[in-house]
C-alpha cells in the first residue's frame, strides 16, 4: 500500500520539491505538489507544509500564508484527525493558523543560521517519532531566521505535562545547554505536536537528512515513522 503526500506550495516555498522527492523517491510513496489557491487538498493520507519563505516572510513568517485557500481545507483535515507535517516555515504556518500553540520569534542573534545541530528525542511515542527512541539524539540541519520558538508559562506547562515536546536541541551527549540551542527557543524546544498527536511541527529539516547521498540520514527516521505508523493504522481498519 502506498500512500499519498501532498505537500502544499505557497508563493516563496522552496523545501517543497526537497518534501516531495523524499515521498516519492526516498520512500517510494506517492507525492503531489498542491498550489495553495486550490481549494481542496484532495485524496491524501498526510499534508507537509515544506520550508521557505512564504508570501517572502512580510509581516510574520507563515501570517500571510495562513489565509491561503488550501489552509481552510488543512484545519478541516487537521481538525479531522489528519496527519499534517509542519516544517519550518511549515511550522510557522501552523502556529500562525492555529493548528500548534505558541509562535516563532526572531533568533535571538538576529542572523539567520544555517547549519547541523543536535536534536534529543524528548517523546518517542508519536507517529512521528515511532522509529527513534526516548533520548536519541538525531544530527538534523536548521536554516532559518525566525525559529525561536516561545509561548507563555502556562502554554508551556501543559506542553511539558502532555508530552507535547517532541525535539529539543541538545550538545553531542545529549545535554540541554545554551550553546546548543541556536536560536534561544524556550526550553530548548525544537518541535512540538497536538494534543490530538496528528499535527506536528519542527524547525529542523528532516527532508534534508534523509538521502545518503547527502550521508546524513536521521531525517528519515522522522518520515519512515510516518510511513509506518500510517500503515500500521491503515490494517487495523
Amino acid at each position: 500500500m502506498a500512500l499519498k503526500f501532498g505537500i502544499v506550495v505557497f508563493p516563496g516555498s522552496n523545501c517543497d520539491h526537497d518534501s516531495h522527492y523524499v515521498a516519492e523517491t526516498i520512500l517510494g510513496q506517492e507525492a503531489r505538489l498542491i498550489w495553495h489557491k486550490e481549494a481542496s487538498l484532495g485524496d491524501v493520507d498526510i499534508v507537509i507544509l515544506p520550508g521557505g519563505f512564504s508570501y517572502g516572510d512580510y509581516l510574520r513568517c507563515g501570517a500571510l500564508a495562513r489565509f491561503s485557500p488550501i489552509m481552510k481545507d488543512v484545519v478541516r483535515f487537521a481538525n479531522n484527525g489528519g496527519v499534517v507535517f509542519g516544517i519550518c516555515n511549515g511550522f510557522q504556518v501552523l502556529v500562525e493558523a492555529g493548528l500548534l500553540p505558541g509562535v516563532l520569534l526572531r533568533n535571538d542573534s538576529l542572523k539567520f543560521v544555517c547549519k547541523y545541530v543536535n536534536l534529543r528525542v524528548e517523546n518517542a511515542g508519536t507517529l512521528f517519532t515511532s522509529r527513534c527512541h526516548k533520548g536519541e539524539i538525531l544530527e538534523i540541519p536548521i536554516a532559518h531566521g525566525d525559529g525561536n520558538y516561545f509561548t507563555d508559562e502556562d502554554t508551556l506547562k501543559r506542553l511539558e505535562d502532555g508530552n507535547q515536546v517532541v525535539f529539543r536541541y541538545c550538545d553531542q551527549s545529549g545535554i540541554l545547554t545554551g550553546e546548543s540551542n541556536p536560536n534561544g527557543s524556550i526550553s530548548n524546544i525544537a518541535g512540538i505536536i497536538n494534543e490530538q498527536g496528528n499535527v506536528m511541527g519542527m524547525m529542523p529539516h528532516p527532508e534534508r537528512a534523509s538521502d545518503p547521498a547527502l550521508h546524513h540520514t536521521d531525517g528519515r527516521k522522522v518520515f519512515d515513522s510516518i510511513v509506518e505508523s500510517l500503515v500500521h493504522q491503515s490494517q487495523l481498519v
